[in-house]
């Protein structure tokens, strides 16, 4: 009986902790693998190369306001996918592709150029990743991690599940304190739209000099977002502390409303809840592909697969460019968009029998190199595809920080999509690695941030 005992015991310790790699396999980073898990090699015939450390700091020029040159501006499609030729190339496209064609056969293309693989870190990141590597675990199900101190980034370079793949999107480099100005979009059928502009910062604990460390230790990050137009909504302002945890410690949300000027807590900025002045097109845990806690989910790892996704953004960042020039109807103009053959991670979240989601089934796609969600189709209760999203992303040569350029989310039914991230128009590009201080996120500060 006692023996019996033990051996529950020890089953029970297995399902809620998760270990890390050994010291073995973890040698691997830097090997055969790249520093932060990708396979280092190309594939089979050469059209996604090897990884070769990424492309330099100097890759291109910098502007006054801290917009990149496109180091492929010179390069053309090897072949666009048109709605006539979309079964030919079905096998590497995501099934909210496909369906894209289909919504929008006119009009919607899939641009394929040479595939680059760009991106390559900061070297003491490279050093947080080896250790996370083999003193991580997740924990309470794989909702929670452990040992996960110092630098927090990519918990686990070397996944074994579906969770940790994405924990690895959820805790990748952001290049440390960022501050943006972007422009999101949610046009009308016919491709009206009135943009909404917002001013925001994340800031994480690591890098806050006055920080208690005591209350940031389940603090993966804060974040601030200031609406700053149309005037209707100008000085609304958002505040979340994003808990490791979230099970344990529910992620921490405040807004200050500028009509009523008061503070108020949000627990409705959490999974699906609307995403901020989105009309009902996006959740909150739609923003940045996926954030928020991974828990009302079952997370099944399918694999890794070759698949044209958005890469190397760089034509749909252009500060040459009007928001116009970007938003049409139906989707965002295709012919300022570039895709590549990469190799992702592919990972199924359904949702728990004990729990509630608008989305029932969420189908990720997942860029080894970068970590970053790439594609992610979004069925409802029914098992019906929903939404599509597509995370057009740029790799920022100059600070070694892979981040998003926009992020789509095409509602399938009732045609009409969210573009969040533009910032063509902005005084400037990204702001990496400034001064933050910790009264700067607490809720006090929260109404003088919301004077307009």
């Amino acid at each position: 009986m006692r023996k019996m005992i033990a051996v529950m015991a020890l089953s029970v310790l297995a399902a809620n902790v998760m270990a890390a790699v050994s010291p073995e396999e973890a040698a691997r980073l830097g090997t055969s693998l790249t520093p932060v898990g990708a396979e280092k090699a190309g594939n089979a015939d050469g059209s996604i190369p090897a990884w070769t450390g990424g492309i330099p700091k100097n890759a291109g020029a910098v502007d006054s306001k801290g917009f990149l040159t496109d180091p492929f501006a010179s390069e053309k499609p090897l072949f666009v996918i048109t709605a006539a030729t979309v079964d030919k190339y079905k096998d590497k496209l995501s099934d909210g592709q496909v369906a894209m064609f289909k919504r929008y056969p006119e009009t919607y293309k899939i641009p394929v150029y040479p595939s680059h693989r760009t991106v390559n870190l900061p070297a003491d990141i490279y050093e947080s990743i080896k250790r996370s590597a083999v003193n991580v675990k997740a924990i309470n199900d794989g909702n929670g991690l452990e040992n996960f101190t110092g630098n927090r980034y990519y918990a686990f370079p070397i996944p074994k599940n579906g969770v940790e793949v994405l924990w690895n999107h959820i805790t990748r480099y952001h290049g440390g304190n960022l501050r943006r100005i972007i422009t999101q979009a949610t046009p009308q059928t016919n491709g009206s739209y009135t943009p909404i502009r917002f001013e925001e910062e994340v800031a994480v604990p690591q890098a806050i000099a006055d920080i208690d460390p005591a209350k940031a230790a389940n603090v993966l990050s804060f974040f601030k977002q200031s609406v700053t137009a149309p005037a209707r909504l100008a000085g609304n302002v958002l505040l979340v502390h994003e808990t490791l945890d979230q099970v344990k410690e529910p992620r921490l949300a405040w807004i200050y409303n500028a009509g009523q000027r008061r503070v108020r807590r949000a627990p409705q900025v959490s999974y699906d809840g609307p995403g901020t002045a989105s009309d009902g097109l996006r959740t909150t845990d739609n923003f940045d592909m996926f954030s928020g806690a991974p828990d009302r989910y079952d997370w099944k790892l399918v694999g890794k697969k070759e698949m044209y996704i958005p890469y190397n953004s760089y034509k749909l960042d252009s500060p040459s460019l009007k928001y116009d020039d970007i938003i049409k109807a139906g989707h965002i103009n295709q012919d300022l968009t570039r895709y590549e053959l990469h190799r992702v991670w592919e990972v199924v979240g359904t949702v728990k029998p004990s729990e509630r989601h608008i989305y029932a089934k969420r189908h990720m796609y997942i860029d080894e190199d970068s970590w970053q969600v790439a594609l992610v189709d979004h069925y409802d209760g029914r098992g019906q595809l929903w939404r599509v999203a597509e995370g057009h992303s740029q790799f920022y040569y100059d600070h070694q920080v892979p981040a998003y350029t926009v992020e789509t989310l095409y509602d399938l039914i009732a045609g009409r999509y969210i573009a969040l991230g533009m910032k063509n128009e902005e005084k400037s590009s990204f702001v990496f690695g400034f001064a933050a201080k910790a009264a700067d996120y607490t809720p006090a500060a929260l109404r003088s941030a919301g004077v307009r």
